[in-house]
């Protein structure tokens, strides 16, 4: 996403809060300079930074110190960043700020825990899907990335992907991949969803670059990674989670797609808090 993308998306948050107006900051609008903090509450993986600095560029208040940078590890009482202003613009930002990095690092921490664990069985990749909040895809896979993990295809428009559905349509595995032949140029690549041995071979006989296993528990996998013996590129998808994802990892398999790293991933918990003044001549502790 480009700048003008960025600011305008953010702007987008911004009015979506304030609306016509802050009726409550408004009561404030000659507070002195204040420095507000956001603080990590709880252990994780830091994502989102640069997006809350941006909010508050958008708002007028230039001065914001990052103390930690994205894709960082940090304990709770971690201080993250501070920013100048305004008291009651530091307000009017503060809850789009803190959503945006909630949710982005709550996501970054579920995808590291997931990239852990695989990365001690091999060198299988945890990827993302498309199952993300509309309108926060791109800002969900950021995260997904600052948590150590890969993205998958953005959208319908930038790979070809045959699930199950679209070979029902078809008739069939060869003629889905046939049909879409027709279609596409010489560079785009291929992966079709496979719920069984059968639809497996049929993929491979096909000529597919990228063999999707759906559903298959973890030995059915190793079996299937076997059995490719490196022709196509293999991904895991369906019903992973920290409970077995070491033993997807361990089966050899190229990639594993997982839903949950974007839509059940729990927000981070972080603060943010004003400094009390000392005096009445100290803007900030």
């Amino acid at each position: 996403m480009n700048d003008f993308l960025l600011d305008q998306r953010l702007r987008d948050f911004l009015n979506e809060d304030i609306g016509t107006g802050d009726v409550t900051s408004a009561c404030f609008s000659n507070s002195p300079v204040r420095r507000g903090w956001f603080t990590a509450r709880a252990p994780g993986i830091v994502a989102g930074i640069p997006f809350a600095q941006r909010i508050y560029a958008l708002l007028g208040v230039q001065r914001w110190i990052s103390l930690i940078d994205d894709g960082q590890a940090v304990v709770a009482g971690t201080r993250l960043a501070y920013v100048d202003g305004p008291g009651s613009i530091l307000l009017q930002g503060e809850r789009v700020a803190l959503n945006l990095l909630q949710r982005l690092s709550g996501i970054a921490t579920k995808t590291r825990e997931m990239v852990d664990i695989v990365s001690a069985q091999g060198s299988t990749r945890i990827t993302d899907t498309r199952k993300t909040t509309p309108g926060l895809r791109w800002f969900e896979r950021y995260a997904v990335r600052a948590g150590g993990g890969f993205n998958h295809r953005w959208g319908l428009y930038d790979a070809v992907m045959l699930k199950d559905n679209h070979i029902k349509l078809a008739g069939g595995i060869g003629k889905a991949v046939a049909e879409v032949r027709k279609h596409i140029g010489h560079t785009v690549k291929i992966e079709v969803e496979v719920e069984n041995f059968t639809q497996l071979q049929q993929a491979l006989d096909a000529g597919v670059e990228i063999i999707m296993l759906d559903n298959m528990t973890p030995s059915q996998v190793a079996e299937a990674v076997k059995i490719v013996a490196g022709r196509a590129v293999t991904e895991a998808s369906g019903s992973v989670d920290i409970s077995n994802v070491a033993a997807y990892g361990a089966t050899g398999v190229d990639y594993i797609s997982i839903g949950a790293l974007t839509h059940s991933a729990a927000a981070l918990d972080i603060g943010f808090d004003l400094d009390q003044p000392k005096g009445s001549g100290e803007a900030f502790a």
